[in-house]
């Protein structure tokens, strides 16, 4: 118990004072690293690519660079998506690579202190945290953090080549 809680301790100090998009999936409200994010642009049908995943929904024409979408409700297996006037497209720059990002909406940008983060719960084999910083509380709100270098440029996804720390 006392690793997990020196490893919390340690993300708290490596993410203080970093800003954080948040954006929801379904009930729940994510956050990743501002730095991370190019753009955010609203909701366009990609073009569907033969054989692609099902959470890769295609790619998108921007400015000239034709770039991979994922629908992160279906990754995270967060039930059928629907697209409305709410649904963006956040403009990931992952390891020099742009790739697209769907979520069901982008709320607002915040700035985390250490004792804002806390450890990611320990809930056995029911649930992948790999992918996870910790979780942000703000008053009563609470951001999942999500490593998105770490989840694009993970071997299931196959987006961006493994990044070297």
């Amino acid at each position: 118990m006392q690793a997990s809680a020196t490893a919390a301790t340690s993300a708290g100090k490596d993410i203080a004072g970093h800003e954080f998009l948040a954006f929801k999936l379904g009930t729940e409200e994510y956050g990743i690293d501002i730095l991370k994010v190019q753009e955010i642009r609203g909701y366009e049908t990609p073009t569907r690519i033969a054989n692609a995943p099902e959470y890769i929904k295609g790619v998108i024409n921007l400015r000239g660079i034709i770039i991979p979408v994922i629908d992160m409700r279906i990754k995270f297996n967060l039930g059928s998506p629907t697209y409305d006037q709410f649904t963006v497209v956040i403009i990931l720059n992952i390891g020099g690579r742009v790739i697209g990002m769907v979520v069901d909406s982008v709320s607002d940008v915040t700035t985390l202190a250490p004792e804002q983060v806390k450890p990611a719960p320990d809930m056995g084999n029911s649930f992948d945290a790999r992918y996870m910083i910790g979780l942000g509380t703000i008053e009563e709100r609470m951001l999942i953090l999500v490593d998105i270098d770490k989840l694009m440029s993970s071997t299931e996804m196959g987006l961006v080549d493994s990044l070297t720390a």
